[in-house]
């Protein structure tokens, strides 16, 4: 489709126009990022380093970290980059690649969280069953599942953004390339395709938020059985669950689940999804989990202890 379009690049006007903001966010956005990026690989190498990563839970949660830094990566480093610059401006090509990782990991972290909650149903509502129904095979096959579910999703969001024609306008009111702020500079009515992606996205979250709201009325169902002791650990679990849900889900379902448009809170909500929610997931899976964090204290003070023990 070469012969649709007659530009390279596009313009992306950011966040704000007012100097002192951008810099405020730059350190903002640089210090979230480094907090990501560190909190999360802090998690994936103590679950990989500990018994834990036998135990279907924290075996997606390492799942989660993976893709919670790949998910960020996408889009971060060229928010903070941009910052700094006076034209914001992205090639064609990476506008295009930007679109299809976007998708792509962020449905399958969709996916895995889904797969999450599953699993605490298992763990509360069939306990008796549980290493039988979550072996490790079933897990594999989940995240062998969530991965091909996310190539199904974002593939055909990268054919719908490449076939549209960009002939004129090559500002986008957005930080990052997207499917909606797409639709809007393309040079022919766009209908049918935003009809396509609403359908696309929809299907992805409405089908993942049934099956999660259903999974949460049957294990709160089931906890009236539990004794209080037992419904404050399993309600101490999926209530770390469920805080990432809202953060990552609420602010995606207002982005995709309408109809195609763009509004100005899209760049401020787009925050929750893209940097806020994966900071703050290591602080929330380990900070009320006592496994998590014996598992944490063991890798790294056991290393640091044998680093200082060659060295003397």
């Amino acid at each position: 489709m070469e012969s649709q379009r007659n530009i390279s690049e596009f313009i992306l006007l950011g966040l704000s126009y007012n100097k002192n903001v951008q810099a405020f966010c730059f350190i903002l956005f640089l210090f979230c990022y480094v907090s990501l990026l560190a909190g999360n690989l802090i998690i994936l190498v103590s679950i990989l380093n500990s018994s834990l990563f036998h135990q279907p839970m924290y075996y997606f949660l390492s799942q989660l970290a993976i893709l919670d830094i790949c998910f960020t990566s996408s889009v971060t480093p060229k928010l903070i980059g941009d910052l700094l610059l006076e034209k914001k401006s992205i090639s064609y090509g990476n506008c295009m690649l930007q679109v299809f990782t976007m998708h792509f990991f962020g449905s399958i972290e969709i996916f895995i969280l889904t797969a999450m909650a599953f699993d605490r149903y298992v763990a509360i509502c069939k306990p008796l069953h549980y290493m039988i129904i979550m072996n490790r095979t079933r897990c594999n096959l989940f995240v062998f599942a969530a991965w091909a579910g996310g190539a199904a999703h974002s593939f055909p969001q990268l054919v719908m953004a490449i076939l549209l024609p960009y002939c004129g306008p090559n500002e986008i009111d957005h930080y990052f390339c997207d499917i909606f702020p797409l639709l809007k500079v393309a040079c022919t009515d766009t209908y049918i395709i935003g009809i396509l992606v609403l359908v696309n996205s929809g299907v992805v979250v409405l089908t993942t938020c049934v099956l999660l709201f259903g999974s949460y009325i049957f294990i709160l169902f089931t906890l009236r059985n539990h004794s209080a002791e037992g419904r404050r650990k399993a309600l101490s679990t999926c209530g770390s669950h469920i805080s990432v849900l809202i953060l990552f889900f609420a602010p995606a379902i207002f982005a995709y689940l309408r109809p195609p448009s763009t509004f100005p809170e899209d760049k401020v909500l787009a925050l929750f999804y893209t940097i806020i929610a994966p900071m703050f997931n290591p602080l929330i899976y380990t900070l009320r989990n006592t496994e998590m964090k014996n598992a944490m204290r063991k890798v790294w003070c056991q290393s640091y202890f044998q680093r200082k023990h060659t060295k003397n």
